[in-house]
């Protein structure tokens, strides 16, 4: 069934509420926000967060020297402190659950993805979040 015009709307505003709350939560976390962040649907129960040049300048000096595993591992460590931080927006601004979380970052290109895997919603739940040609 096709997502209605309010539905479509919805979706849109929900998934800019979760990019902002993302960046929000970086700069509370690092001290810097990304500069550019895109949530999306990756199918009917996974959200996708990419955000990009979010590294503070002591990062940026790391990955210069060729310390990318010691950033990534810096990155992911805090990150990971803050799991449920990063689950509570999704889950609240969707009104689902998060059953898994995962969280990379490729040191090269300041490239950052939150990746949001949801429990399974009811069938009237699906129809009504799930972008047109992704359930």
């Amino acid at each position: 069934m096709a997502a209605s015009a309010e539905t479509t709307e919805r979706q849109h505003s929900d998934l800019a509420e979760i990019s902002r709350e993302m960046v929000r939560l970086y700069k509370d976390q690092f001290g810097r926000g990304p500069t550019k962040a895109k949530t999306s649907y990756a199918g009917p129960d996974t959200i996708l967060c990419t955000l990009e040049n979010s590294f503070t300048p002591a990062e940026r000096k790391l990955a210069e020297m060729g310390e990318h595993q010691r950033l990534r591992d810096t990155r992911l460590y805090f990150q990971y402190a803050t799991d449920s931080d990063f689950r509570s927006i999704v889950e609240r601004i969707l009104g689902r659950k998060v059953r898994a979380f995962n969280s990379g970052v490729d040191t090269a290109t300041d490239v950052s993805v939150e990746v949001f895997h949801l429990e399974p919603a009811d069938k009237d739940q699906i129809e009504a979040s799930t972008p047109p040609g992704l359930g």
